[in-house]
């Protein structure tokens, strides 16, 4: 498999986002999910409901990244904007795509029929193909590198479900968690000397106060799993060495 570093962009809309009125939850599965895929995600960013905010957002991001996911704005309302801005910012129309038409179609025969309100959750940038949604019937959309996911947690993880193993991606990340009651600027040019002594590897310090004392955890990642093994060993054996007690899978 290639060392090439694949990496993706997340961009949560909604004003309810920002607002506080909801907290999101999107952010942490897409990224877990994303290195089981072999992809880093590098960026997030959160918008509002706002068309031209959406259109720079999503400009910016995928043209940087390989992969740009967005959560939230495909419902029926007036107010779910993502299709109208992401097709703004491809330059392409939106026109009704006759597969999700029929799915949804056949999801509402027994709850109401078909209205224009759940129309809307057909549209799609012209030229997109759809993202299958077991969950609640209206599917995502992908449009090139781009991925246009529900707002609801549940419904992207379906939609993420049914996107595991068709995108391309390197090796995933690794990680392994050492703790230790000991101040991170104590320990700061070990933990730098470990890292460098091991190509291929991050460390991140991560501090904390517990119990009346101060403690970090260290997260060591690689994509080899011997490199990420000899590198935990090492820095086990520095921390005992200097006094400090490392505590295997963190504190």
């Amino acid at each position: 498999m290639s060392d090439r570093i694949w990496t993706a962009a997340v961009i949560v809309i909604g004003d309810e986002i920002l607002s506080g009125r909801i907290q999101d939850k999107n952010v942490a599965q897409i990224a877990t999910w994303l290195n089981v895929q072999g992809i880093r995600l590098r960026e997030v960013r959160v918008v509002p409901d706002v068309q031209d905010a959406i259109v720079e957002a999503v400009n910016t991001l995928r043209a940087r990244n390989d992969y740009l996911f967005t959560t939230g704005g495909i419902g029926p309302t007036h107010d779910d904007i993502t299709v109208d801005a992401i097709a703004a910012a491809l330059c392409v129309g939106v026109e009704i795509h006759p597969e999700a038409r029929a799915i949804l179609e056949r999801y509402y025969v027994t709850r109401g029929g078909l209205t224009d309100a759940r129309l809307r959750m057909a549209r799609v940038p012209a030229g997109a193909d759809l993202i299958e949604n077991r969950m609640s019937g209206a599917p995502g959309i992908r449009h090139g590198n781009i991925f246009i996911m529900a707002g609801v947690p549940h419904i992207t993880a379906g939609m993420l479900d049914s996107l595991t193993g068709t995108l391309e991606g390197g090796l995933p990340v690794l990680s392994a968690t050492i703790g230790c009651w000991v101040a991170e600027s104590e320990i700061a040019d070990l933990l730098g000397a470990t890292e460098r002594a091991h190509d291929g590897v991050q460390i991140g310090s991560y501090p904390f106060f517990r119990e009346g004392r101060t403690g970090a955890n260290f997260v060591i990642r690689s994509t080899d799993q011997a490199v990420l093994d000899a590198c935990v060993t090492d820095l086990g054996a520095a921390l005992t060495s200097g006094g400090w007690l490392p505590v295997p899978g963190g504190i």
